[in-house]
């Protein structure tokens, strides 16, 4: 009998242990950031992924459709503060990019908007 309750109790423990380590990261949370981004491989994927679906040519100011809108949007807009949470409502709305991502686009500014 004393060895079952030893045994139940490690097993809660255990068990107790598992459910409050458990951490929801996704993949692209644990992704290294991209450090040499550049528009048609990183950026370009991004903001169809993330953004066009609302910024495009007919929709939600700025268009962020194509490398002149993006660039723009980056240099003149508000759109790092914006995913950043910075200033008023996070974008995209289904909530904030994960650092690595924001950081690649950062670090695309950063290196002159590379195409």
């Amino acid at each position: 009998m004393k060895k079952i309750k030893i045994t139940l109790f490690l097993t809660i423990v255990l068990a107790g242990y598992l459910i409050i380590s458990c951490d929801s990261t996704t993949i692209q949370e644990i992704q290294p950031v991209v450090t040499s981004p550049t528009y048609n491989n990183d950026i370009k994927p991004l903001m169809t992924s993330k953004c066009t679906s609302c910024h495009s040519a007919n929709g939600e100011n700025p268009a962020l459709t194509n490398y002149a809108e993006v660039k723009d949007a980056i240099e003149n807009g508000s759109v790092l503060c914006k995913i950043q949470n910075n200033c008023g409502d996070v974008m995209p709305p289904s909530g904030k990019m994960s650092q690595g991502l924001i950081d690649m686009i950062i670090n695309w500014k950063n290196q002159g908007y590379v195409e």
